[in-house]
């Protein structure tokens, strides 16, 4: 279970202070997939920065299992992100000279699992999201966009990670692929037992999910 409580992120900008989150509180059970939709600037990316480690709260809490992420620091941070949090980015992230297979292991090796091991997990991985085996092997650059998300969802498995966090997982393909990549995360949740956490302007796709919450300057202004 992830736990959020009065969570704040303020900025300071030109003189100002730009209340990015603001006292924001709520939760999300284990293998629940849960949406966060809002404008641009109603601070959905802040907040997802926060839940990843990639930032720090002014104030408040994050409670991922049964540490509070926002004491954290240097070494258990590191530790956080690559082993119980899993990312999924709108433009994939994918490291271009390596295979789909290699991409999915990478992160796997920078765990200290042995190469026996990762091959056989992310090759398990990699069918499960529904890549053929000979799409496996190819680089990103012949996989289509659906494909390399699939190949991105496999990669956020890799650790078996407490949460994934997708930042518009589905803004760069046609809405048909979309909604089959929104599916996929959503049996996953329940298949793999992960709460997934995604930020997405697609109303209706964000409907379907376990949860949704709403973001407006910084505020959470509807649960549901």
């Amino acid at each position: 279970m992830i736990v959020v409580e009065n969570l704040s992120k303020v900025f300071k900008s030109a003189g100002s202070t730009v209340n990015a989150v603001n006292k924001v509180s709520f939760q999300v059970n284990d293998g629940e997939f849960a949406s966060i939709i809002g404008r641009s600037g109603s601070g959905k990316s802040t907040l997802l920065g926060l839940l990843g480690a990639l930032d720090s709260p002014t104030e408040g809490t994050i409670t991922v299992g049964d540490k509070d992420i926002a004491q954290l620091h240097d070494h258990a941070l590191i530790d956080y992100r690559c082993k119980k949090i899993g990312f999924v980015f709108q433009n994939y992230n994918l490291i271009p000279n390596l295979s789909a297979l290699d991409n999915v292991m990478l992160p796997m090796e920078f765990a200290g699992m042995p190469k026996s091991e990762r091959k056989a997990r992310a090759e398990k991985l990699l069918t499960q999201v529904g890549l053929a085996v000979d799409q496996m092997k190819r680089k990103p650059t012949r996989l289509s966009g659906g494909q390399q998300q699939r190949v991105s969802i496999a990669r956020a498995l890799a650790n078996n990670p407490q949460l994934i966090l997708a930042d518009e997982p589905t803004g760069n393909l046609d809405s048909q692929t979309g909604e089959m990549i929104f599916e996929l995360l959503h049996s996953l949740a329940r298949s793999e037992n992960t709460t997934i956490i995604a930020v997405t302007h697609d109303l209706e796709i964000a409907g379907k999910t376990d949860r949704t919450f709403m973001l407006q300057d910084g505020v959470m202004t509807k649960k549901r």
